[in-house]
């Protein structure tokens, strides 16, 4: 039984309003004292044209209570239903037992496309801390969307051309060699890349030879474009090292130069609706009137922009999925950039234009390391903080549980899981401060702790040996408060996957990890599960495995490991 869908069911038949309209208002309260379920009366207000207690007591008194609800109280405007504790904790089990951590999965986006487009480092430049947010937000955003039965599509919209690349070609021709490259791969690369603008302030004419070089790439010049394909096969050995590590993926990793052949299309059709204007010799679109300023379309020499690329990109990908949102996850001070040419595709006709989503992002606090610049070589590798990462949290097994088999492995897991977890915990929109001792407590809102959690729930179930099928459980043994707690906090997970796709939100599913894992340790503690009388330990083990199925699936959605051991 879907209880929401119920209790809508009985409101409808007192109010005459349709149930899919009531069962948008019902809320889970926080506090228990007011119910397991309660409708606020206040949006009734207007419509009804009373006062929202008043809609309140009028309504509670047309009420039939069904079986399954023990009490109706009306305290102001609220409706507050409380269901027989037992029939409660067997709706929200069973669903659990039957489905495993797939009771969070819905139909909700069923024929829906959605192309997220996030990580996108650059070409030749290594793998920094700077990339961690876009990655992790994307990767959960991706898993939580396709939970809610979207078709995805994630694109590492690479950052593959561009005069970057002049500046390589003349710094490995410089100061590079080709055992020098193959020996340290990108680290070789940004080494000389880094080499290049030390240089160029003192000599600018290297600024020249890069552009003639970035020509040369353009025009099909056969030495530039071998040695570009050479650094783009280097870096993304590293990238896909890194992303293995992080367990992210994607459907398509077609970059900037995959465009280089759709641009001119897309400028000419941008001419040809009056939208092109001249500024010092630039191609512009004038957004004065909607308080921008101009959006670049081609320098004073002919070449394209940015603004040109996701442009044509966007078009490439209407016209290829036939997506219904297309979300860009970058950072803050992007929100311009986006804002500019999301207006120029709605300039151009395109009524899809509002499917077009920016979803920015807060940065990471580095502290006294500064600003990431790779122009001055001040980068903190992803993939050293995923090793110091690791390290620590191998130190703290190896303190905590010495005998613990396929450490290693464990700690790679927790280790990465931490970085991961503390990324996606507050809002996306707050910068994260870098706290390796913070991220890696076993105490408190963070990633191990949830893994424990999982692990711990795991420990319960080998030493009992259970079937998971729990055929015959006794749920009238599931009253007391603290049990009550854990269904409700497993209830309300299904709500804040949709919840979270709304906002664009991964810290809402993240979060709602946490309060599964604080209320389990709660009823844990207050609750003997294996010495406990047979119907009893019966029904704990019951939600004892609910809750590592519900934890496993929140940590698996958000890109994070489940070990069953720590």
């Amino acid at each position: 039984m879907n209880i929401i869908n119920e209790i809508a069911l009985v409101l409808s038949e007192a109010t005459g309003l349709t149930t899919d309209l009531l069962k948008g208002f019902i809320e889970i309260p926080a506090d228990s004292a007011n119910g397991d379920y309660a409708f606020p009366c206040f949006k009734l207000a207007k419509e009804l044209r009373k006062a929202p207690p008043v809609i309140a007591a009028e309504i509670s008194e047309k009420i039939k209570r069904p079986d399954f609800i023990s009490e109706i109280k009306v305290v102001g405007a609220y409706i507050n239903f409380f269901t027989d504790k037992a029939f409660y904790a067997e709706n929200v089990l069973k669903n659990i037992i039957e489905n495993g951590g797939d009771y969070v999965l819905s139909e909700e986006g069923k024929g829906k496309t959605v192309v997220f487009d996030y990580s996108s480092p650059n070409i030749a430049k290594p793998f920094h801390i700077g990339h961690l947010r876009s990655t992790a937000i994307g990767n959960a955003l991706y898993k939580i969307y396709s939970a809610l039965g979207y078709k995805c599509v994630g694109i590492n919209h690479l950052g593959d051309w561009g005069t970057q690349f002049g500046k390589l070609i003349v710094a490995y021709k410089k100061w590079g060699t080709k055992e020098a490259v193959e020996k340290d791969d990108i680290k070789e690369l940004s080494r000389i890349y880094v080499k290049f603008h030390e240089e160029a302030e003192k000599d600018p004419t290297l600024e020249d030879e890069a552009r003639a070089w970035l020509v040369k790439m353009q025009q099909g010049d056969e030495e530039a474009l071998s040695l570009w394909k050479w650094f783009c096969d280097i870096s993304m050995l590293e990238f896909n090292r890194i992303y293995n590590r992080l367990g992210v993926s994607f459907d398509s990793y077609a970059g900037e130069s995959f465009y280089n052949d759709k641009m001119q299309a897309v400028v000419e059709q941008i001419r040809q609706k009056g939208l092109l204007k001249e500024s010092n010799g630039a191609q512009i679109v004038d957004l004065e009137e909607y308080n921008m300023p101009p959006c670049l379309i081609l320098r004073s020499d002919g070449g394209t922009l940015y603004p040109t690329r996701d442009i044509s990109a966007a078009i490439y990908r209407k016209n290829t999925y036939d997506f219904d949102k297309c979300i860009y996850i970058t950072a803050l001070d992007q929100n311009l950039h986006f804002a500019q040419w999301f207006k120029v595709i709605e300039l151009m006709g395109y009524d899809w234009a509002k499917e077009l989503v920016h979803v920015p992002f807060g940065l990471v606090n580095l502290g006294k390391l500064g600003k990431l610049s790779t122009r001055h070589g001040n980068v903190i590798l992803m993939e050293d903080i995923l090793n110091t990462a690791v390290e620590k949290a191998k130190a703290i097994i190896e303190e905590k549980n010495p005998d613990l088999s396929g450490k290693n492995e464990i700690s790679e897991m927790v280790g990465v899981g931490a970085v991961i977890f503390e990324d996606l915990y507050n809002s996306r929109i707050k910068n994260i401060e870098f706290d390796y001792e913070k991220m890696l407590s076993f105490d408190g809102e963070t990633g191990p702790y949830a893994q424990y959690t999982h692990a711990r729930a795991c420990s319960v179930l080998r030493r009992a040996n259970v079937d998971a099928s729990f055929k015959n459980v006794d749920f009238s043994a599931l009253t007391d408060e603290a049990t009550i707690k854990v269904c409700k906090a497993l209830s309300e997970l299904p709500s804040k996957f949709s919840e979270a796709a709304a906002k664009n939100e991964p810290y809402i599913v993240t979060r709602q990890i946490i309060a599964i894992c604080q209320a389990f340790n709660k009823f844990y503690n207050e609750n003997n599960i294996l010495g406990s009388e047979e119907n009893t330990k019966n029904a704990r083990l019951a939600l004892t495995y609910c809750v590592k199925e519900a934890i496993k699936k929140g940590l698996e959605t958000i890109g994070v490991g489940a070990p069953e051991e720590m």
